[in-house]
């Protein structure tokens, strides 16, 4: 099966983004690449939801990206999170990703101003000019506002849009968009990968691959592979950690909590995203347990 992003097919990891005295800490952000490059990730999604791109300045945003193209050296793919809910902001972005030299751009539907559908549809015909493959990233629990299966399949004409990180939680959304366009169908989320993979779906954009990307793969690989007895058996395996583990608290602050407890370098966050209490951590710990990590 071929699509029209499917150089992003697979498993998309994204990425925390780790803090250190209240600034990233880019030693730390070179390491977690060289993990997930040992690890097999096919590809890593910086400066999203995950890496806390809201607290970002335009600069910190900028140089995390390039940060992250240049220690990949194409070792592995980078899908650079570029989206505003300024269309000129997230033009400017997604020029940089480009220029950095990322092999996508994951832009999310513009947050808060709730445009109508016409405006995403102006808004990511003017992105899909710069020339970069662009992932629309639909998430309403966010953004607030949906962006409907007919501006998605009418956009899917412009050359450069190429795929969407589906997160909606509808599967007839989903199904609607990979029947009637060409465009790669990400699962946004990790519970969803492998319903998403029955109707057409290529992938997964992941938050628990930042801990268990292994095993992630394991469950894209076999179903592309024509196995889904296999695959299956990976999502039943994996199901628990993903409700489990990202129903604690608002993400990334129950997969940043794993990350430390596993001994990984997560470091701080930065507000106004901030630690669980000991409860939390209690729950976190224990979702780790369940699923044989601690």
């Amino acid at each position: 099966m071929s699509t029209k992003g499917e150089m992003f097919a697979g498993v998309s990891v994204a990425m925390i983004t780790p803090f250190r005295q209240g600034e990233v800490d880019y030693a730390a952000l070179d390491r977690l690449v060289d993990w997930h490059v040992q690890q097999g990730t096919d590809c890593l999604v910086p400066v999203g939801t995950t890496g806390e791109a809201p607290t970002l300045s335009h600069d910190e945003h900028e140089r995390v990206i390039a940060a992250v193209v240049d220690k990949a050296q194409k070792r592995i793919k980078v899908m650079a999170g570029t989206g505003s809910n300024s269309t000129r902001e997230a033009i400017r972005l997604t020029r940089f990703a480009q220029k950095a030299g990322a092999d996508g751009a994951l832009v999310v539907g513009p947050y808060y101003n709730k445009p109508t559908q016409e405006g995403y549809w102006r808004h990511y015909n003017e992105l899909a000019q710069i020339g970069i493959p662009i992932i629309i990233y639909n998430i309403p629990g966010r953004t607030a506002s949906n962006i409907l299966p007919e501006t998605i399949i009418k956009l899917s004409s412009l050359p450069h849009i190429v795929g969407v990180k589906e997160a909606t939680g509808s599967l007839d959304q989903a199904s609607q968009i990979a029947q009637e366009t060409d465009l790669t169908l990400l699962s946004g989320d990790d519970s969803l990968t492998l319903p998403l993979l029955s109707i057409g779906g290529r992938g997964v954009v992941s938050v628990v691959g930042n801990i268990v990307p292994g095993d992630l793969s394991q469950l894209v690989r076999s179903y592309l592979k024509g196995q889904p007895a296999e695959a299956l058996k990976w999502h039943r395996k994996l199901f628990p950690l993903c409700k489990d583990l990202m129903s604690i608290a608002t993400n990334p602050i129950p997969v940043k909590t794993a990350m430390k407890l596993l001994g990984r370098d997560a470091g701080e966050f930065r507000l106004p995203m901030c630690e669980l209490d000991a409860a939390g951590e209690s729950k976190v710990k224990q979702a780790l347990k369940a699923y044989g990590l601690l």
